[in-house]
């Protein structure tokens, strides 16, 4: 597959090793006739060893067969997340390595999921796009102020820090989009 094609999440080979793609950086040349260059940030699978890969836009990545499992969150085992298979329940323990910076979007009972399995070891995470996580601290709304939509930061209760509309109080449940890390909306 080409190198423009590729999005976060999808597992590549380069240089006989698996890597999941967690970043993607665009830099376009300046001047005329330029190729679009492409920076991504790669982490082995198993392993999560690091590693920043620039790419042109029509350079190959070799995308690796792997399966896809949609699971449910189940629990937490010292820093391993264990997620269960919605269809028969196997568990899938990911280590806190292997899920990074995404372990502030996974809440109790959290569905959607996807384990990406790799010779029947999981190896990668692959969230929902959206996650409702309730808020636990933020400034309350200023009364009386101007009516413009100031963004306020709160901090979600797994620890993720976000900036949210003035009117999101203290137990409210906000979903943030697990691509952007951004604000999307209320949750029900």
């Amino acid at each position: 597959m080409k190198a423009f094609d590729v999005k976060k999440g999808n597992v590549v080979e380069y240089n006989n090793t698996v890597y999941q793609v967690r970043g993607i950086e665009r830099s376009s040349p300046q001047g005329r006739g330029g190729n679009v260059k492409f920076r991504f940030t790669l982490y082995s699978v198993p392993g999560g060893n690091k590693f920043d890969l620039s790419l042109g836009g029509d350079d190959e990545l070799k995308e690796v067969e792997l399966s896809r499992r949609q699971a449910t969150y189940s629990y937490k085992d010292g820093d391993a997340f264990v997620f269960l298979d919605d269809e028969d329940y196997t568990p899938y323990t990911l280590d806190a390595d292997v899920v990074g910076d995404d372990a502030g979007y996974i809440v109790d009972e959290l569905t959607g999921c996807y384990v990406q399995i790799i010779d029947d070891q999981p190896v990668a995470l692959q969230l929902p796009a959206s996650v409702a996580i309730e808020v636990v601290e933020t400034p309350p709304e200023l009364k009386g102020g101007t009516a413009t939509k100031r963004p306020k930061p709160a901090r979600l209760s797994t620890g993720l820090e976000i900036m949210v509309p003035e009117y999101i109080g203290n137990g409210e449940r906000v979903l943030v989009s697990t691509l952007t890390g951004e604000f999307a909306g209320r949750a029900d």
